[in-house]
């Protein structure tokens, strides 16, 4: 009972995130796993979370674009019987299952898994090809096997052809990493990024999923993501640590990944939204808009994971905290959805909104609201900092704030360093920096420890410190807003309950 444009975009959502959901990811991520050096099997744990509650937003999308609509569900006599359909083409799972066993359990590499899992799709068509054959009584072993083989050999050739365009496109984005890398181009890349964004991580980010919405207009969803991630991920590594974040790496190549597949959907080249719109009969570019709609829940979770790593299970240390950090996600990019699609229980006001809003926000970004009430580092007095009248406990991080001038003009940088134990110090003290006056009356770096703390976290001569922050070290633990997050939408609910007996209240009277 769905219109055909939202019937097309459901399916374009589902099909796309088949490329980020485990166990069996698209390409991209075993390429992620040889860039990064790390196994297939660490991508999966990381990108476990996100796929799953983005696919059961889908769920949730789906089941609030049937009460808006009113429909229901299809009379038991309409629905195949799931068992036996099962049970009918339980056989085609076998080489998926050897696949993830072998990339899970024997950890063999992502090649050598996927040359055995095709090997054994290829025994299992020519023995259906035998045993259909056999029982319909249509052709003897031998011809029914032949039969199988031409099905294989077709099935090779056709996987060739449409391999042409993406080795053409992996190789060109192979001679553009060592073209950036070789000459030096990533560094004067940087600065041209950096001057771009004012060296704001926000805007750089915006940026960078510009760039992989353009980029996949024309290049398959890898090739994309190799492109982008060779010039962009360091620079975004870097700029993070300039503005006092700690970027992992996997979650700046999951962010390139995630806005690459985007691309598959956003008109006017939404290549998924085209082929959907073929097989529903409906118009690609409001089909392609409609999934853009619906896309939004997992667009916003590359955002989320860049600023909270917890999603990506970096930093969890035990499996409570693991099914906490899965639940807290998923109940709020349900709330995210839901104001997406203007409706939960029954349809959302303005206010109700809002204040979804603010329980996403509490629930992704616990540590963002709680740093409006309790930061996590407090001001000291400069001077007396300079000066060493103040002295800061080993182990107590101390946050710079640094004014760099550039031929773009100043840029604001951010340096979080750790006090050190001991007291086996160079004349920079503890932190490997020595500060003198300049003539404007500011604090210049004028000398640092070689390879001490100052100069590995990045500060560089002639930099201009203009504060220093010490960090609280009795803040209390994030976690205390998800109450306050949970909460709020528990009202949320009873005021929709509310609204719906109202509304069923006055159709009854009326």
């Amino acid at each position: 009972g769905l219109p055909a444009v939202k019937a097309g975009a459901i399916e374009v959502a589902a099909s796309v995130n088949g490329q980020i959901m485990p166990p069996i990811m698209g390409a991209a991520a075993f390429v992620i796993a040889e860039f990064l050096g790390i196994s297939y099997f660490d991508v999966v744990v990381a990108a476990f979370i996100p796929a799953v509650i983005a696919y059961i937003a889908l769920l949730y999308i789906s089941h609030l674009e049937a009460m808006k609509l009113g429909l229901v569900g299809l009379p038991p006599a309409e629905i195949p019987p799931g068992w036996k359909t099962f049970i009918r083409g339980i056989h085609f799972l076998a080489p998926v299952v050897l696949l993830v066993y072998l990339l899970m359990v024997e950890r063999l590499t992502a090649s050598l898994s996927v040359f055995y899992a095709i090997l054994a799709l290829m025994v299992i068509i020519v023995a259906q090809r035998v045993v259909v054959g056999l029982r319909d009584g249509t052709a003897s072993p031998a011809a029914a096997a032949w039969v199988g083989l031409v099905d294989i050999f077709s099935g090779l050739v056709t996987g060739a052809r449409n391999m042409i365009n993406i080795a053409i496109a992996v190789a060109a984005a192979g001679i553009t990493v060592g073209a950036v890398s070789s000459t030096g181009l990533s560094n004067a890349m940087i600065g041209v990024v950096e001057a771009l964004s004012g060296g704001n991580v926000i805007i750089l980010l915006a940026l960078t999923a510009v760039l992989c919405l353009i980029l996949g207009l024309g290049l398959p969803t890898t090739a994309n993501y190799l492109v982008v991630a060779s010039i962009m991920a360091g620079v975004l590594v870097e700029l993070g640590a300039a503005a006092g974040l700690v970027l992992p790496l996997i979650a700046v190549h999951f962010y390139v990944f995630y806005f690459g597949l985007m691309a598959d959907v956003t008109p006017p080249v939404g290549l998924a939204s085209i082929a959907a719109s073929a097989i529903s009969r409906a118009d690609p570019i409001r089909t392609g808009i409609q999934a853009f709609k619906y896309e939004i829940r997992t667009a916003i979770l590359p955002v989320v994971f860049i600023f909270n790593p917890e999603l990506l299970l970096i930093g969890v240390t035990s499996i409570w905290q693991g099914m906490m950090v899965f639940i807290v996600s998923l109940i709020a990019i349900l709330a995210f959805t839901s104001v997406t699609q203007g409706w939960m229980i029954v349809k959302l006001k303005l206010y109700e909104a809002a204040l979804l809003l603010v329980i996403v926000v509490a629930l992704f970004r616990p540590d963002f609201v709680l740093n409006q009430v309790y930061p996590e580092f407090e001001r000291i007095e400069f001077e007396r900092f300079v000066a060493g009248e103040i002295f800061v406990e080993p182990g107590r991080k101390v946050r710079f704030h640094v004014v760099r001038e550039t031929d773009y003009g100043d840029r604001f940088k951010l340096f979080v360093l750790e006090t050190p134990e001991g007291e086996a110090w160079g004349r920079g003290g503890p932190y490997g920096i020595e500060l003198a006056q300049a003539e404007d009356g500011r604090k210049r770096v004028a000398n640092l420890d070689f390879n001490g703390p100052a100069e590995q976290a990045g500060l560089g001569f002639g930099d201009f410190v203009t504060e220093i922050d010490v960090e609280q070290l009795d803040r209390p633990p994030k976690e205390i807003v998800y109450p306050f997050g949970l909460v709020l939408l528990g009202f949320v609910i009873l005021l929709q309950l509310a609204r719906r007996r109202r509304g069923t209240a006055e159709a009854a009277v009326g």
